[in-house]
């Protein structure tokens, strides 16, 4: 038997319309077969918000099985590109009302990871018992924050925390940051959508992820925050890393897309 390893993942996912929403806006998608996991959080009401999510998720959900990581980043974007494109001409079916959605990825190849994002939707890495947040949320607030106009207390009392400054759908072009890094054995992977991060603090969503698997871990901070009020659609996807020998890791894979079907 080869001493080879690879990446395998186990995969927990939930969400909710929250306490005082009547539809959900929110859409996943959790796709370890492809190394592709996704939070889209949409903006625009009935008919419009839960459209541009659900075009996101539906573009990504194309991507195929890349060759390298940066082939799996060009193929990512290709179809935020297109979704993009979609969801600007819905709007325009309507009347020039403004449709979008927030939007988190996570990508897995190899070792190797990387982050997209554009908005305020999260993503966390919980390693060695330690939480950091990945993304940076594209908001009004950070904005200033960042330009030195207003002081962490003034931002932390900020009457607009809400108002994002990117999103897909609401420009020509789609414009998101990235990041990438390197996983380790053990790493846990939380994709949020800002309903969670409005009710939970980061070291309640780090003791959450250090004492339960992915999937109960879902269910618990949507349980938690749903207990809070949830004023907000709430959705979270978590995901674990482990190392196994190369025939281990893919019986593994598959009974992780069975629990998924």
């Amino acid at each position: 038997m080869t001493n080879a390893l690879q990446f395998g993942f186990e995969t927990g996912l939930a969400t909710d319309v929250g306490c005082r929403r009547e539809i959900n806006e929110d859409s996943l998608l959790a796709r370890p077969d492809l190394g592709l996991w996704v939070v889209a959080d949409g903006m625009g009401g009935h008919a419009a918000g839960d459209f541009a999510s659900q075009t996101i998720v539906r573009y990504l959900d194309t991507v195929g099985c890349a060759v390298s990581p940066e082939d799996l980043v060009a193929r990512t974007m290709e179809r935020l590109h297109r979704a993009n494109d979609v969801i600007r001409a819905r709007s325009a079916e309507l009347g020039g009302s403004t449709i979008g959605a927030t939007v988190v990825i996570v990508l897995a190849h190899g070792p190797a990871f990387s982050c997209i994002w554009a908005g305020d939707s999260r993503v966390y890495l919980h390693r060695a018992g330690q939480l950091v947040q990945q993304t940076r949320d594209h908001t009004e607030v950070n904005a200033l924050l960042a330009a030195g106009t207003i002081s962490e207390t003034e931002a932390e009392n900020w009457p607009r925390k809400n108002v994002i400054t990117r999103a897909v759908g609401v420009d020509d072009t789609v414009k998101c940051d990235q990041i990438q890094g390197q996983l380790q054995s053990g790493d846990v992977l939380l994709l949020c959508s800002d309903g969670l991060t409005e009710h939970m603090k980061d070291h309640e969503i780090a003791q959450c992820l250090a004492a339960l698997p992915p999937q109960q871990a879902c269910d618990e901070l949507i349980r938690e925050t749903l207990a809070r009020g949830a004023k907000d659609n709430v959705t979270v996807v978590a995901l674990r890393c482990t190392q196994t020998p190369i025939g281990e890791g893919d019986a593994l894979d598959e009974d992780v897309l069975d629990d998924l079907a």
